[in-house]
């Protein structure tokens, strides 16, 4: 398919009377002084144009958040809409393609089995195996065990047999056993929030401070992001909640503690 078909899918039908159709700017560009594409209300009734609601939509894949929220600010505030749309008012309202489709699809239920399940292959006869203590590295295969008569636990980290004691939260006692995501929060590039005065040279990549999720900024909007994981917003150079963050700054100002120094551990969320 080329570049000029897609753009022609990517347009409403004027006659398409299922859709209620607005002349405003697209909410979801607040540079957008196109006058003459069509766009369409949303749900909450923000306006959007197939391009931007695909494009948005995207952007929360990408950072890992498979639930589709509205960012676009109420009438003169700084307050997020929020407002959550379903895949079926998405898949319809940005016009997806089939190939569009797919990958929305696969991604979001990706995304899903990666929020709600904590399981793994044991490295030795490939069954799933349930961790049920995010604290403890160390997990006990029975299948493994009832087969050679003796307990046989292995590393949730690096995948070989349990060495070392335990329980262990940080690595077991085996060569090269790393927690990756440590290394790359310890490691990325750091970056800087265009539409955020004042921030620059804060680490690309964070964990989130409640479930220790780790997550990108994508560059556009506020300093503010929501956890695919754990669904708590967060400030992405403060660390603080986004309550907390908002009692002395705003979404697009500076934060008055500064950029957060890089993360040195991971939060183990505690879902009770």
């Amino acid at each position: 398919m080329t570049t000029q078909q897609q753009e022609e899918e990517k347009r409403y039908d004027p006659e398409d009377t299922t859709l209620k159709f607005v002349n405003r700017q697209d909410d979801l560009d607040p540079l957008d002084d196109d006058t003459e594409t069509l766009k369409a209300e949303m749900s909450c009734g923000h306006a959007v144009t197939p391009e931007s609601l695909t494009g948005w939509c995207r952007s929360l894949l990408d950072q890992s958040q498979f639930k589709f929220l509205c960012p676009a600010l109420e009438d003169g505030t700084f307050v997020k809409c929020g407002a959550k749309w379903s895949y079926q008012e998405v898949r319809r309202l940005a016009v997806l393609t089939t190939e569009e489709m797919e990958h929305f699809e696969k991604t979001m239920a990706a995304l899903a089995a990666a929020k709600y399940c904590e399981y793994k292959s044991c490295p030795v006869c490939e069954t799933f195996v349930e961790r049920k203590d995010r604290t403890n590295l160390s997990v006990l295969c029975t299948v493994c065990t009832a087969d050679k008569g003796q307990r046989y636990e292995f590393c949730w980290q690096c995948l070989k047999q349990w060495k070392g004691p335990g329980p262990r939260s940080n690595r077991c006692d085996n060569d090269g056993c790393v927690n990756h995501d440590l290394e790359v929060l310890k490691n990325c590039e750091t970056t800087s929030l265009p539409q955020v005065a004042g921030v620059t040279d804060c680490p690309s990549i964070r964990a989130c401070p409640t479930c220790g999720q780790r997550v990108e900024h994508d560059k556009t909007g506020c300093k503010n992001i929501l956890c695919p994981r754990c669904n708590k917003e967060f400030c992405f150079v403060c660390l603080k909640l986004t309550p907390e963050c908002l009692e002395t700054s705003s979404y697009f100002t500076a934060c008055t503690e500064g950029v957060a120094p890089r993360q040195t551990s991971i939060p183990t969320w505690n879902r009770n």
